[in-house]
C-alpha cells in the first residue's frame, strides 16, 4: 500500500449533517468534507470488501480506489438510492475488479459445504475471552464462499435490509435471502447463539487505520487537484 501523510485532523460536525447535505457542500468545493462520509462508512465498506477479497492490505488499498472513484463521480450521485448503499455498491465493484485480476471467480458449489465447527472450533481454554471467540468467528467466516460470505457480512453484521444488500450486490432478494439462510446453515445455529453481541466487533476498522485511509484519500484529491464529479486527473 502508498505510504500516506500523517492524519489529518477529523473534521467535526456542527449540527451534524445528512448525507446529501455533506455530498452537496463537497461539490460546491467544501473538499475537506468528503472525510465525514469517508469517516462515517469506513467500517462498513472495509468488512463488505474484505468479505470479498479475505485480505487486509488488499481491502485497504480497495477502499481508498473505491472512495477516489466515489468522489470523482459525486455528481453523478441522483439520490434515487441511499448515499450509503451508492458507496457500497462502488467499493463491491471495484473488489470484484481486484479480484478479477488475481482469479478467474470460481463457481459456488454445493460441495464446498465443510463442517466449520469441525473444521476450526477450538477447545474451551480458547475460547476463553471475547478477542479469542471474535477471531474463531472473523476465521470462521472466512472460510464461506464469497457469495455467502458478503451476503452474511452486509445483512448479519452491517444490518442492511434485504432490499439494500440485493441492490448492493445486484441480486434478486430472494437470492440474498437464500444466500444469508444458508451461509447461517454454514455457520451453524450455535455459532450464531454464540456469537451474542461481538458480531459488531467484527473486522474492526479502528481509528488510526480510520485516519490512514482518510489522509490518503484527501492527500490524492490535494495532489492531483480535483474537483467533486470530474474524472480522475482533471485539474481544479
Amino acid at each position: 500500500m502508498s505510504n500516506v501523510p500523517a492524519p489529518v485532523r477529523e473534521v467535526e460536525e456542527q449540527p451534524p449533517m445528512d448525507d446529501d447535505q455533506v455530498i452537496e457542500r463537497v461539490c460546491a468545493g467544501e473538499i475537506e468534507l468528503f472525510e465525514v462520509v469517508m469517516r462515517r462508512y469506513n467500517q462498513r465498506i472495509y468488512r463488505t470488501v474484505r468479505s470479498i477479497l479475505r485480505d487486509d492490505d488488499e481491502a485497504v488499498d480497495v477502499m481508498q480506489e473505491a472512495y477516489l472513484n466515489a468522489y470523482s463521480h459525486l455528481r453523478d450521485f441522483s439520490g434515487r438510492a441511499r448515499f450509503s448503499t451508492w458507496l457500497t455498491r462502488i467499493a463491491v465493484h471495484e473488489a470484484f475488479a481486484r479480484l478479477r485480476r488475481r482469479r478467474r471467480l470460481e463457481p459456488l458449489e454445493d460441495s464446498d459445504s465443510e463442517d466449520l465447527m469441525t473444521a476450526q472450533s477450538p477447545g474451551p481454554d480458547d475460547r476463553a475471552s471475547d478477542g479469542e471467540l471474535r477471531q474463531f468467528l472473523e476465521e470462521a467466516v472466512d472460510t464461506l464462499p464469497e457469495a455467502f460470505r458478503t451476503t452474511f457480512m452486509l445483512r448479519a453484521v452491517e444490518h442492511l435490509s434485504v432490499a439494500e444488500t440485493a441492490e448492493v450486490l445486484g441480486i434478486p432478494e430472494e437470492t440474498v435471502k437464500t444466500r444469508h439462510h444458508r451461509a447461517r446453515e454454514r455457520l451453524q445455529n450455535a455459532l450464531t447463539e454464540r456469537v451474542g453481541e461481538a458480531l459488531p466487533q467484527l473486522f474492526g476498522f479502528h481509528r488510526p487505520r480510520c485516519d490512514k485511509v482518510v489522509a490518503f484519500v484527501l492527500s490524492r484529491i490535494r495532489e492531483q487537484g480535483l474537483q467533486a464529479g470530474a474524472p480522475f486527473g482533471a485539474g481544479a
